[in-house]
């Protein structure tokens, strides 16, 4: 199996309707660079996320993850914190379009949302759907992606999977 597919980190919590002007603030949109965004990612309701995440770690959230505008901000911000994986009870469905197409591995599991808790350690198994809360021992599912978001994820994000198509076929 690809390593890419098991993710395991520390869980950052947050509640319902986090929206995409929470996940990065507007006032910080006239910037495209991921290092520089991710310094700001969540910080009006928690300004020591970006001091305290490590790459790996996972976001757990409530319904409505990602509301908002439609902007890629909000996802590459949360990547480029150095988080894994985020997992929600329900995400908004532009969210869910620019997380995939970032690369950015997002589940949804109402019982997983509710059950896990800041700093509990998580692993996920994107393959499966298997979320397995390892400091409770408790364990979710969630529905698998397809095969071919895999890829996506696998590939870093839609961009650069047709580029590695691209190159495959000396394009």
């Amino acid at each position: 199996m690809n390593d890419k597919l098991v993710l395991k980190g520390r869980v950052f919590k947050y509640g319902d309707n986090i929206d995409t002007d929470v996940i990065i603030p507007a006032r910080y949109l006239n910037t495209q660079e991921p290092l520089e965004l991710a310094q700001h990612c969540m910080e009006d309701i928690d300004k020591d996320f970006s001091k305290k995440v490590q790459k790996g770690d996972i976001m757990v959230a409530g319904h409505n993850f990602g509301c908002g505008s439609s902007r890629e901000h909000a996802p590459i911000a949360i990547k480029a914190s150095g988080i894994s994986c985020v997992i929600a009870s329900s995400f908004a469905r532009i969210f869910y379009r620019n997380a995939i197409n970032i690369g950015l591995p997002i589940l949804e599991s109402p019982e997983a949302s509710s059950e896990i808790y800041e700093g509990d350690i998580v692993e996920v198994d994107l393959k499966s759907g298997i979320i397995k809360d390892k400091t409770t021992g408790k364990e979710f599912k969630a529905e698998p992606f397809p095969e071919f978001m895999q890829r996506i994820i696998n590939a870093g994000g839609l961009i650069n999977k047709t580029k590695q198509e691209l190159e495959a076929k000396n394009v």
